[in-house]
């Protein structure tokens, strides 16, 4: 039912924004209803696949975040087109109508595993224990995941927020690549490579283990980052380098749900991971606008992804030095 509503809400947000007239009245409408609204739908969707998979956690979480991700893709021509035809208005109103009905009745044919459901056994990773949100927080092991996820949010999003700017000043946007324009093509790129690493990686932690595949994802993307800024005049590689460096980001959106969960239990699931989820939010007020600061103050792109390359090689590191022991040990105490 929370979902189904959660779908009605962001629905509403694309409609009722048809008909605003003002700045305020767009923040009101579709960026309050809709960030609630898929807000709620994320989460609760997640909270239902921790539960119902829990021998393959990180890729059945990777799989629902990648449908996130790949809904943009099935839904931007429809849209681009309805709006040459019909103009926007018309079009917020069909998708949001759409997006709404559709969403809310497939919600509504879901539902919570029941005490009599036979699930798979849980991997040996998952400890066991049932722990409520407000015990959470006060665990260390939560505030370095919550740490963590803040510092790979915040330099992915710097690199989402600003990739048209920089790619422009990189001189990317003048070039051709196999007789496309570099620039949609690196954004093409970017989001297939941004869905497919999340049931990959969500796949291999199920694996190798959650740090391990930590460690390799975010040490990957810090390499990928730095070759792309020292490549960044051969527009070929740009655009290559590009989508491994989302390949080496997106992952966080099946590798912490799962992690969280494995530590933490899955009574509490939904709303523990509501509170982890918010190191997103911050990463999307500080990622967007602080780039675009220290780039403005420096007069350059290079700092930014000098701290960018810094955040991920260190949550790497974070994940084998810190997470793993804690998470151990967390799961030992009784």
């Amino acid at each position: 039912m929370l979902i189904a509503f959660g779908c009605a809400l962001s629905g509403a947000g694309w409609i009722t924004s048809a008909y605003v007239t003002s700045l305020m009245g767009l923040y009101l409408t579709y960026g309050l209803f809709c960030g609630i609204g898929t807000g709620i739908v994320y989460i609760g969707v997640i909270g239902l696949m921790v539960r119902w998979f829990p021998d393959r956690r990180g890729f059945a979480t990777g799989m629902v975040a990648a449908g996130y991700g790949f809904g943009a893709i099935l839904t931007t021509f429809p849209i681009d087109g309805m709006i040459r035809n019909s103009g926007y208005q018309h079009t917020l109103v069909v998708f949001g109508f759409i997006l709404g009905i559709v969403g809310a009745l497939a919600a509504l044919a879901m539902r919570m595993p029941r005490t009599d459901d036979v699930l798979p056994t849980a991997t040996a990773m998952a400890s066991g224990k049932n722990v409520s949100t407000g015990d959470m927080v006060k665990t260390p092991v939560f505030w370095l995941m919550f740490a963590m996820m803040t510092m790979m949010s915040t330099g992915g999003l710097m690199i989402i927020s600003q990739f048209a700017s920089f790619s422009r000043d990189f001189g990317v946007t003048k070039v051709m690549v196999f007789g496309l324009a570099a620039l949609p093509l690196a954004l093409t790129v970017d989001r297939i490579t941004n869905g497919l690493t999340r049931p990959f990686f969500g796949w291999i932690s199920d694996k190798i283990g959650r740090e391990n595949t930590m460690a390799v994802a975010f040490l990957m993307e810090a390499v990928a980052v730095a070759a792309m800024v020292l490549l960044r005049e051969n527009t070929l590689l740009f655009v290559v380098l590009s989508g491994v460096v989302f390949f080496g980001w997106g992952e966080i959106f099946s590798l912490f749900p799962s992690t969280l969960t494995d530590t933490f239990g899955t009574k509490y699931a939904t709303a523990n991971y509501g509170v982890l989820y918010m190191a997103q939010g911050i990463g999307s007020v500080l990622g967007g606008p602080l780039a675009a600061l220290l780039h403005d103050k420096a007069g350059s792109w290079l700092p930014v992804f000098a701290i960018i390359i810094a955040m991920d090689a260190l949550t790497g590191i974070l994940a084998l030095a810190a997470l793993k022991p804690m998470r151990k040990a967390y799961a030992a105490a009784k």
